[in-house]
């Protein structure tokens, strides 16, 4: 039996995936792996996604260079959600420009941006 197959995976074959610094503990990014990128990160110590959005594995930084180095890979206690513990390169994990993906924070019932960017995504992403 593979490590793979303890791993519970969602009708769809993905399963969630929290990045978090590993030197801070910060959060950095929210998105979904399937085996093959689960095990491509496993294999490289780089962080590689499942792209709903594109239907395809999304190796991150693969366009802005913001890769991110794989220190350690947790599974919870459930079995359903991976964590990657990562050292962001370049600072930036969020497609904002941003350091990471959860920058707006509630206050008194409105969403609030609380982080800056720290380069303009149009610098970031040449196509887009």
């Amino acid at each position: 039996m593979s490590w793979l197959d303890e791993v519970t995976w969602d009708a769809n074959g993905l399963v969630p995936v929290i990045a978090q610094e590993y030197d801070t503990g910060r959060v950095l990014m929210f998105a979904w792996m399937n085996r093959e990128a689960l095990q491509l990160s496993s294999e490289t110590n780089r962080a590689v996604y499942w792209s709903r959005s594109r239907n395809r594995l999304w190796h991150k930084g693969e366009e802005s260079g913001h890769v991110q180095k794989i220190h350690e890979i947790r599974l919870d206690c459930d079995e359903d959600v991976v964590l990657l513990k990562v050292e962001q390169i370049g600072g930036i994990a969020c497609h904002t420009g941003r350091h990471n993906c959860f920058f707006k924070i509630l206050k008194e019932d409105t969403w609030v941006i609380d982080q800056p960017v720290i380069k303009n995504p149009d610098e970031i992403y040449k196509h887009e």
